[in-house]
C-alpha cells in the first residue's frame, strides 16, 4: 500500500518532531490537537528545528521550505479521516488513546492504517477497540525524533504481514532504522531502560550518591552520553513513572515497582524539564542538583 498522507494526532513534542520528519521525507502531513495554540507553537517548533538542520549543513534552504509547505493543521478529528496513514501521539493515557481512536473510526477509509506512538501501552489491546485490528500497529519513535534513528515496530496479535512491511518500508523512507518488537509490556527500548532510570532513583532514594555523582558515574564510567537522571529530566518524570506502572502491572514482578522518591517528584509537579525542576533545578542559567 502506497502512503501518501500521514495524520498526525497530538502536536506535542513527540507529535511536532514526527509531523518534521515526515513532512521532510516528502510525505503530505495533516497534524491536529485540541487547541489552535498548539498547533501554532507546533508549527514554530518544526520552523525553528528545521533552521538549525539548515544552519548544519543537514538540510538546503528549498528543502525546508518544502516540507513546512507539505505540513497543514486541524482543529477536527474527523478531518483526518482520508489520511492513508494516522500516527496517534497523545498523552500516555490508554484512555485518552482509546477515545482518540473511538472518535476517528467512523471516519476512516477502510484502508487506512492506525498506529500508536504508545512507549508502553498494549497494542493488542488498543488495536482490539478498533474495526481494523489486523492493520493497527505500534510506531513508537524515540525524543527527539528529528534527531533519533531508531523505530521501534510493535506488532499486535492480530497485525497483517501486509502492514508490517508497509510501515517498515515508511520507515526506512524516513531514513531511520526499524526494530521489530514483540507485543509486551515497555516494548524493547523502555523495557531496558526505564528500570535502568528506577534503579538510579532508588540509588539517589537510598542516600548511595547524589544526583551528580551518578549522573557523573554513569556519563563517566559507563560511557553514556547523559546520566540517567537528567535523561529522566529530558522525558518526563510523569513519563517514567507512567511506564513502571505498566511494567509492573503487565509483568507482575517486583523488580519493576516504581522507587517512592519518583512517585514523589511526580505529586509535587516537578516533572523534568517541561516545568522547569525535576532531578534538575533549570530556572536559573545552569541546572542544578535538587538533591
Amino acid at each position: 500500500m502506497e502512503i501518501r498522507l500521514v495524520g498526525v494526532v497530538g502536536a506535542g513534542q513527540m507529535g511536532n518532531g514526527i509531523a518534521h520528519v515526515f513532512a521532510l521525507a516528502g510525505y503530505d502531513v495533516l497534524m491536529t490537537d485540541i487547541s489552535e495554540e498548539s498547533l501554532q507553537k507546533a508549527l514554530a517548533t518544526i520552523e525553528k528545528n528545521l533552521d538549525r538542520q539548515v544552519a548544519r549543513g543537514k538540510v538546503l534552504p528549498a528543502d525546508k521550505r518544502a516540507a513546512m509547505e507539505r505540513i497543514r493543521t486541524t482543529l477536527k478529528l474527523a478531518d483526518l479521516g482520508q489520511c492513508d496513514l494516522i500516527i496517534e501521539a497523545a498523552t500516555e493515557r490508554e484512555t485518552v488513546k482509546q477515545a482518540i481512536f473511538e472518535d476517528l473510526i467512523p471516519h476512516l477509509k477502510p484502508t487506512t492504517i492506525l498506529t500508536s506512538n504508545t512507549s508502553s501501552i498494549s497494542i493488542t489491546r488498543l488495536a482490539s477497540r478498533t474495526d481494523r485490528p489486523e492493520r493497527f500497529m505500534g510506531f513508537h519513535f524515540m525524543n527527539p525524533v528529528p534527531v533519533m534513528q531508531l523505530v521501534e515496530l510493535i506488532r499486535g496479535i492480530a497485525t497483517d504481514q501486509e502492514t508490517w512491511e508497509t510501515l517498515h518500508e515508511v520507515v526506512r523512507k524516513l531514513g531511520k532504522t526499524a526494530s521489530s518488537s514483540e507485543d509486551f509490556p515497555g516494548f524493547i527500548v523502555n523495557r531496558i531502560l526505564m528500570p535502568m532510570i528506577n534503579e538510579a532513583v532508588y540509588t539517589l532514594y537510598e542516600g548511595v550518591g547524589n544526583v551528580k555523582s551518578i549522573d557523573e558515574s554513569m556519563k563517566l564510567g559507563a560511557n553514556h552520553p547523559m546520566g540517567p537522571l537528567e535523561l529522566a529530566d529530558f522525558i518526563g518524570l510523569d513519563t517514567c513513572l507512567s511506564i513502571m506502572n505498566v511494567l509492573h502491572e503487565g509483568l507482575a514482578d517486583t523488580k519493576y515497582r516504581p522507587c517512592p522518591l519518583l512517585t514523589k517528584y511526580v505529586e509535587a509537579g516537578w516533572l523534568g524539564r517541561k516545568t522547569q525542576r525535576g532531578f534538575y533545578d533549570y530556572r536559573g542559567e545552569v541546572p542544578v542538583p535538587t538533591r
